[in-house]
């Protein structure tokens, strides 16, 4: 079954299976997707199955719906096609599509010989893979003030939302700069330089008092403030494995 992943800038809000004929997508709540972006009209595009292909549609948007760059009323989409949203885009993966692909490409008998430089590259390439990736420390959130769920939140995950959405893994309730709070206000990314915050509503979320825009790495001891919820950022031992 083809999917889609909701993306702001470079971060990946939520993946939606197209387990329907049509999905739309639009800032009211009635849309299949929601995304709550002033840019955003209120229905503006459509993605549908239609005689076994995959399509977008704009819905006379105001600021346009465009796949791969282009500008587009109607357009078919294929494996990795990037619809674009604003700030935001969908990318369309259909995993049946690039597999048909794969399987129509031509193949070779023929046996690479390898000289002892590449040989010890791929050896290194191995041994660096095999290393897990991220920080050695466990991160968590500890809820300071304004706690909807829980108390604390262990980032286990390679990424963890933050906002009012009920699909969020921390919930959040206030206000403050952009009134009502966001359905995704930040995001919390495991990467190999750290644990990266990145601002999925731009300016909202403030990291020790300082509104974030784009993205920064998380430091022990960090103060995160979206609307009325305040956390602080922890590294805390990972459990022994058992």
């Amino acid at each position: 079954m083809p999917k889609l992943l909701l993306k702001f800038n470079a971060a990946v809000i939520k993946e939606v299976a197209m387990d329907k004929p049509s999905l739309t997508v639009g800032r009211k709540d009635d849309n299949d997707i929601v995304i709550d972006n002033p840019a955003i009209s209120g229905h503006h595009c459509r993605l549908s199955m239609e005689g076994g292909g995959y399509y977008v549609e704009d819905l006379e948007s105001t600021n346009g719906t465009f796949v791969n760059e282009k500008k587009i009323k109607k357009s078919g989409l294929h494996h990795n096609d990037v619809v674009g949203l604003a700030k935001h885009a969908l990318v369309f993966l259909n995993e049946a599509e690039a597999a048909a692909e794969a399987a129509n490409q031509p193949s070779s008998d023929a046996t690479m010989v390898l000289t002892p430089q590449k040989q010890a590259e791929l050896v290194a390439a191995s041994s660096a893979s095999a290393k897990p990736a991220g920080p050695e420390k466990q991160g968590w959130l500890r809820i300071l003030q304004g706690v909807v769920d829980v108390n604390e939140y262990e980032l286990k995950g390679m990424s963890t939302y933050i906002g009012k959405s009920d699909r969020v893994q921390i919930q959040i309730k206030g206000s403050g700069l952009f009134g009502s709070a966001p359905e995704v206000a930040a995001s919390v990314h495991r990467k190999p330089e750290g644990f990266v915050l990145v601002a999925v509503t731009e300016g909202y979320p403030l990291v020790n008092d300082v509104k974030v825009a784009g993205s920064t790495v998380l430091k022990e001891g960090d103060m995160i403030v979206c609307g009325s919820t305040k956390m602080m950022f922890e590294l805390r031992d990972a459990a022994p494995a058992k």
